[in-house]
């Protein structure tokens, strides 16, 4: 297949694109910056230069390919810029895709069901301070009405591995180095579903190949692991102690999701598709020590 995607050089598409080309797929990555292209090329892709605003780009993008895979967003991801842009986005493909079976691979967020693991039939409902971008993962799925194979990827609160420079983990380590304490909210127990990048690249593979069209698909590796266990594995890397703290030590969304408990299941995309994690799970993924170099 000729694969279009977006986002080729960020943390997930950069093991995305050698998933897919050493499966003997060909990829196009679209690319902003003269740096993006450089190391869409260097991985082996053909690169396509513009952005998520460029919608004749993304149609000419999606046209030329077999199907395409949708991990771009603009930063900050939670503004009502970034929504629109990625909606307009998504728009752009369903439409060039219309009527042809061929696959729409779009990324999401794993939810919080509270009292259990999240599952990939429980219903996106949007609500709550990420409702926008729950609408737009409803349009796309609904773009399977269109004759398009549309799936959505939804990512766990973690997707670690080496090289992980911006995400969660690497917040919390800089927290805690900031601070001088591997700190958690109350008891600590709340759960983070979690998944290995390469795992995670896996899945995206096997989406754009072979998902029903409608899908959603959960990219988890570890269900869920209690933040005790996170702060305690980057004290013993740190040699700080790990204890609770108040939620006024922390910044921004970590509070969010320091705090709450979000379980995800993957068992039906694991029986669906035939998934299986291979990589380390989050703490081991720690405890290899690549996050403290």
């Amino acid at each position: 297949m000729r694969i279009f995607v977006t986002g080729a050089s960020g943390w997930i598409g950069s093991a995305v694109v050698p998933e897919l080309i050493d499966a003997g797929h060909q990829v196009i990555g679209l690319a902003r910056s003269d740096a993006s292209a450089h190391a869409v090329a260097a991985m082996g892709a053909e690169v396509l230069r513009g952005d998520l605003n460029d919608t004749d780009v993304l149609r000419a993008g999606a046209l030329g390919s077999d199907g395409v895979i949708h991990l771009a967003f603009v930063t900050p991801s939670t503004s009502e810029a970034a929504t629109r842009t990625d909606a307009k986005a998504i728009e752009t493909f369903a439409a060039a895709l219309a009527g042809s079976g061929r696959p729409l691979v779009i990324s999401g967020a794993t939810l919080v069901t509270p009292g259990r693991p999240t599952t990939e039939h429980d219903e996106l409902v949007a609500a709550g301070p990420v409702a926008a971008r729950i609408a737009t993962m409803r349009a796309a799925l609904a773009a399977a009405e269109t004759g398009v194979r549309t799936s959505l990827v939804m990512l766990p609160r973690s997707v670690h591995g080496e090289g992980e420079r911006h995400g969660f983990v690497p917040q919390l380590i800089a927290t805690a180095r900031a601070k001088g304490v591997c700190g958690y909210i109350g008891d600590g127990t709340g759960r983070w579903p979690a998944v290995h990048v390469k795992d995670a690249a896996t899945l995206y593979r096997l989406a754009v190949e072979q998902a029903p069209a409608g899908s959603v698909l959960h990219a988890v590796g570890d269900d869920g692991v209690p933040v005790r266990e996170i702060a305690e594995a980057i004290g013993r890397h740190l040699d700080l102690p790990a204890h609770s703290v108040p939620a006024e030590e922390f910044n921004g969304m970590l509070v969010r999701l320091l705090g709450t408990d979000m379980p995800a299941s993957s068992t039906i995309t694991q029986q669906l598709l035939g998934w299986k994690p291979t990589h380390p799970g989050l703490i081991e993924d720690i405890e290899q020590g690549h996050y403290f170099l």
